[in-house]
């Protein structure tokens, strides 16, 4: 005998390479969204970091960006972070604390947790393997392992994912 019960489909995955320090990431932010509300739990947008030498303060926006997963609040801290780039310019680490505070984060555990890089390995490893995937700049996004850099424009980017994942959803049906 047979369950005629359907098996749940895991949710197609998103992974967007971006950087806290990144312009071009805030742009993309839009783009996630809409991306988000059209799909609902069927894609899953996973935050993939690729922190840029040229932001001297990237590498510990991801690592806080990390804190805040751990925290609950991954999605919104990055957003708070992305939406006041040039404050985090000026004014670096104090400036991701007060972001965890803002958020009602344990901003203690945030300033911990940058002094005892305990998220350092996630951050290396999102680089390492965006690094073997041929991501460049930010924001790249993978989906259906097809890779859409958005570092240069990201003009008809949120098109094209939407039709790969439209394509790949349907498929699944």
């Amino acid at each position: 005998m047979s369950d005629s019960t359907p098996l749940p489909t895991e949710p197609l995955v998103l992974d967007v390479w971006c950087e806290l320090q990144c312009p071009d990431c805030r742009g993309a932010l839009d783009d996630v969204r809409a991306l988000r509300a059209h799909y609902g739990d069927r894609l899953e947008v996973r935050l993939r970091h690729f922190p840029l030498e040229k932001h001297k303060h990237a590498f510990a926006a991801a690592q806080a960006a990390e804190e805040a997963v751990e925290q609950g609040k991954g999605w919104p801290y990055v957003e708070a972070v992305l939406q006041r780039v040039e404050e985090l310019d000026r004014r670096g680490e104090p400036f991701l604390i007060e972001v965890a505070r803002e958020l009602g984060l344990e901003a203690e555990e945030f300033d911990t947790a940058l002094i005892d890089g305990r998220h350092i390995l996630i951050v290396d490893a999102d680089q390492a393997e965006g690094k073997a995937i041929g991501v460049t700049g930010t924001p790249t996004y993978v989906i259906g392992g097809e890779r859409l850099d958005g570092g240069k424009s990201q003009e008809g980017l949120r098109e094209r994912v939407q039709e790969i994942a439209d394509r790949l959803l349907s498929g699944r049906a």
